[in-house]
C-alpha cells in the first residue's frame, strides 16, 4: 500500500518543482533517503523560512548535496551531473515562485 501524499496547498499547485517538494515530503520518513527527500533537505532552510515543516534527519550524513549526488551517480552514471543540476534549478524555481506568491 502506498502512503498518502501530503497535499501541496492549492495556491502552490502548478508551481515549478511543486511535484518534487510534495514527493520529498511524502518520502521524508523512509529509512533510505530518496532523490526528492534529499532535495527537500538541501532546500530545507529556505523552505522552513517559507513556512514549510521539514523534519530533521540527523541520521543522514551531511552535506545532503553529496548524498544526493552519490544517489544520482548510482542511478544515472555519467548523466548524474546533469540530473543534479536540473533538480537544484527546479527547487530554486519553486522557492522563488513561493516567495513571489507570498509577496502578493
Amino acid at each position: 500500500m502506498t502512503p498518502a501524499v501530503k497535499p501541496v496547498p492549492d495556491e502552490l499547485v502548478g508551481l515549478p518543482g511543486a511535484d518534487l517538494v510534495r514527493a520529498g515530503l511524502d518520502e521524508m520518513d523512509r529509512a533510505a533517503p530518496t532523490e526528492c527527500a534529499l532535495l527537500v533537505l538541501i532546500a530545507s532552510p529556505r523552505l522552513r523560512r517559507l513556512g514549510f515543516e521539514i523534519p530533521e534527519r540527523p541520521e543522514i550524513p551531511r552535506p545532503y548535496e553529496h548524498r544526493l549526488y552519490d544517489l544520482l551517480e548510482k542511478q544515472y552514471g555519467t548523466a548524474a551531473y546533469s540530473r543534479y543540476n536540473s533538480l537544484l534549478r527546479r527547487i530554486v524555481s519553486f522557492c522563488h515562485a513561493v516567495e513571489q506568491r507570498l509577496k502578493r
